[in-house]
Formats: C-alpha cells, structure tokens, sequence
C-alpha cells in the first residue's frame, strides 16, 4: 500500500469513528475555532478555508475560521499561545510567526519553539523572481548584469519590510554578490501594481498573489525558488539551475495549537490535516494556487520550521532588519 492509499484508508477510519468518539465523549466534541492571522479573503485565508471544510468530517465537528490580522501575525499567535491547550483553538500560520518574528523583533510576547504544539505542515508557496514589462533584461543572465553594474541603482519591491519576498531578495543579493534597494510596500497588491506599471522593475511574487499575472505575461518570470520547476511555469528555471547555490526561497504553512495539547489530540489532528491535503478537492485547489502541499508528522513540521527560523535568522541579522 502506498502512502497515498495508506493516508485515505486512514482518513475512512477517522470518519468512522467520529460519532462514536462523540458518543464516549472524546475529543472532539464541541466547536474547533481555527484562527488565521490574516484578513479574510487572502491566499492564507482561502487555505484555511478549504481545509477546514475537508478536515470538518474527519473530525465530525463544525470548524469555525476566525480571522486575527495585525502586528506582523504577532496578535493572532499570542492569542493562541495563551489559548486553553484542549484543541478547540488551532492557527494555520507559517514563516512570519515560525520562523521570521523571533529575528525581526526584538521581545516577542511567545516562543515559537516552546509556547505551541506543532500538529503539521500544510505546504509551501514558492517564490518566482519576476520584472515588470519594461524592464530591460530577458533573463536571469541579463537581470544579473544589471544589478552589478551599478550596485545599489535598481530598485526591488515587496509587500513589506518582514515578509518572505523582501527576504528572499536579501538572501539573493548575499549570494551574487548584489546590492539593490528595497522598496518596501503594505502589502502585495500595491506592490504588484506598481511593477505592472513601471514603477519598480523586480521583485519576488508568490504563485497565490502572482501567478495569473505570471502566466498572462503581464509580468517576465526570471526564475523560481524551488527545487524542481513548477508544473504551473515549467518554462521557468530554478535558482539552483541558473547557478545560483542554497537558494531556494519559499514561504511555509503549517498547523498548530497551543503549548501542552495531550498526544491524542495531536494525533488525531495531523490524521485529519493529512487526509485532507490528499483529498482530490483540496489537491485541485491547491494545485490552482500554486501551493505544495506537505505531508508529515509533527515532528517533521516542527523540524522544517526551526530549520528555516535558523537560516533566515543569519540573513535578517547580516542585513540589520528590524520591524521594532
């Protein structure tokens, strides 16, 4: 049996045996709130949305999605640090929270390692390196002479001083030998409207917020930060191909609740979250989303995330972010 036909057969067992863990009693059996730190009607949020449809079965309870937008994620990852640790309350959240804040300010009101249960990954959002129309260079060749022939003189944007695009340009430039200037916007819509009209010539775009405009050529893909080419731009180059080493670039989703959350719970958790990322409905749409799902245990989640935590922690010390 395969994995995939391993997890269904698994996720027909979970369904089962809701009524009867209601009948006894057992978790769960009241309303799980799922707190997304973001507005409602983002990329985030539509994510959060279509899981927690699929995982609502599993798990024979209603999920409610309460959206907690502000302070970098911060005030959506307190909340649920302080939460009662039963597995009524849960947050799908990822690099900014998991990885990013620890580094970027300087007291955090939580520890990601140590204030949540870690329950699984979701996925990953791979970034593409993209130019507005005007931009003179055609490739990651010509982008490349570019920026080296006038250190500093190109411009680059993203949706905001703290987030993955900003620092995925950082880690680029480190290993290049580049040096660009940050255009920092609030958030990534008026960011991406100021490359489609000229008025910044790079910056990287997740598939979520960029892809459509990516594949109606309204902007020029340079190249992508994954490891393989995406089945969505397959004519686009990975860094690594184009020569550029330990680059790829990637922001991460994953499941948690708060700190103390007992084993069963957990299990039962990732048992759903994982059924549900192999759900023909939920691959559709994040296939359409350009999102990698991410099977795995809560180990390997929380692995993945002080993984990344530790390697964008050297590139937001060497370029002095801060967000305090």
């Amino acid at each position: 049996m395969n994995r995939r036909h391993f997890l269904e057969a698994l996720a027909v067992t979970a369904m089962a045996a809701a009524p009867l863990a209601r009948a006894q009693g057992t978790y769960p059996n009241q309303v799980i709130k799922w707190v997304v730190p973001y507005s409602a009607g983002g990329g985030s949020d539509t994510l959060a949305r279509t899981l927690a449809e699929a995982m609502r079965p599993m798990l024979g309870q209603q999920i409610i999605v309460e959206n907690r937008p502000g302070g970098a994620t911060n005030i959506a990852a307190e909340y649920v640090s302080h939460a009662k640790p039963d597995g009524y309350t849960i947050m799908s959240t990822g690099s900014g929270v998991l990885a990013f804040n620890e580094h970027l300010f300087k007291k955090l009101s939580f520890s990601p390692e140590n204030d949540f249960t870690y329950i699984g990954a979701i996925g990953k959002f791979p970034l593409v390196l993209v130019a507005s129309p005007e931009f003179p260079a055609k490739d990651f060749k010509a982008f490349l002479a570019i920026a080296k022939e006038a250190p500093g003189k190109l411009d680059y944007a993203s949706p905001g001083h703290g987030s993955s695009h900003r620092l995925a340009m950082e880690l680029l430039q480190r290993q290049t030998g580049t040096r660009m200037t940050h255009v920092p916007y609030r958030g990534a819509a008026p960011a991406i409207q100021d490359l489609l009209g000229g008025r910044v010539p790079v910056m990287f775009l997740d598939l979520a917020s960029g892809g459509s405009i990516i594949k109606a050529g309204k902007v020029r893909p340079l190249a992508i930060g994954s490891k393989a080419r995406s089945p969505l731009l397959p004519n686009v180059p990975t860094l690594a191909e184009l020569g550029v080493p330990d680059a790829e670039v990637f922001a991460f989703q994953g499941l948690l609740g708060p700190a103390g959350l007992p084993q069963d719970v957990v299990a039962r958790l990732n048992l759903a979250l994982n059924a549900a990322l192999t759900s023909p409905a939920v691959v559709k749409r994040f296939t359409d989303f350009g999102f990698e799902p991410l099977l795995g245990s809560p180990e390997a989640f929380k692995t993945l995330a002080r993984a990344e935590a530790a390697r964008w922690g050297k590139v937001i010390r060497a370029n002095n972010i801060s967000l305090d």
